[in-house]
């Protein structure tokens, strides 16, 4: 059964992230949301009925979504928000459609991996490598980025709106056409980024580096109508 509410968070989330009509069509047939059987409101992870908080063995499941993922390169739909994850490897792994909301992750290397049509919402990433990554509407509203790095990556129609992101590295990244509204950015660095539509607009900033960035290209401040 699906949650129409989380259905309408998803939907949200991808317009955030530039995501257009006949790409909503297509996030519209891929998310299936199954609610948590204890009824807390939760998505469930997948392969089972309950959400993470309510499973009898977290740790057990936990790893046996690692495994999962470790065995298979490519990975669609799947539900592991709210999970913990301890130096987990993504590298080089296909993900589509999926849903990482509320979880956190503390020295994971997602390097090389590609990404599309998935939301990481208020997650937590602590000390994540993300060098080479290649990302297409993307959320990470409300997240918390802090020590990550994500050097050398294509971030296209990514949503980084109200999140916290200090000591993290951008440099020599593609961003086009991503949203940095709100967020809080402190000690962090866009060296040598492509930053064409950017919108940085009510964005906080202490010592940000933009140098050899197309700053000009970028939004700064919302466009009067």
């Amino acid at each position: 059964m699906d949650d129409p509410q989380y259905q309408h968070m998803i939907y949200f989330s991808l317009r955030k992230a530039g995501c257009k009509d006949k790409n909503m069509v297509l996030c519209k047939k891929m998310f299936t949301i199954n609610p948590c059987a204890a009824g807390c409101g939760r998505p469930a992870i997948t392969g089972y009925n309950l959400c993470f908080l309510h499973m009898a063995q977290p740790e057990k499941e936990y790893l046996n979504i690692c495994k999962y993922i470790k065995k298979n390169n490519s990975i669609k739909d799947m539900t592991a928000s709210g999970m913990r994850f301890d130096k987990t490897d993504f590298s080089n792994h296909h993900f589509y459609g999926c849903n990482f909301k509320n979880a956190s992750f503390h020295s994971c290397d997602f390097s090389g991996a590609k990404i599309r049509m998935s939301f990481f919402d208020f997650s937590d990433f602590i000390d994540c490598k993300f060098l080479k990554t290649d990302f297409q509407f993307l959320s990470f509203a409300g997240a918390n980025l802090h020590i990550c790095d994500f050097s050398g990556s294509e971030l296209v129609h990514v949503n980084f709106e109200g999140s916290s992101i200090k000591k993290t590295s951008f440099n020599n990244s593609n961003l086009y056409n991503s949203r940095f509204i709100g967020a809080d950015i402190e000690e962090s660095t866009f060296i040598n980024c492509n930053l064409k539509r950017v919108f940085f607009a009510s964005a906080k900033q202490n010592d940000v580096v933009f140098r050899s960035s197309n700053t000009a290209e970028a939004l700064f401040e919302l466009e009067e109508k």
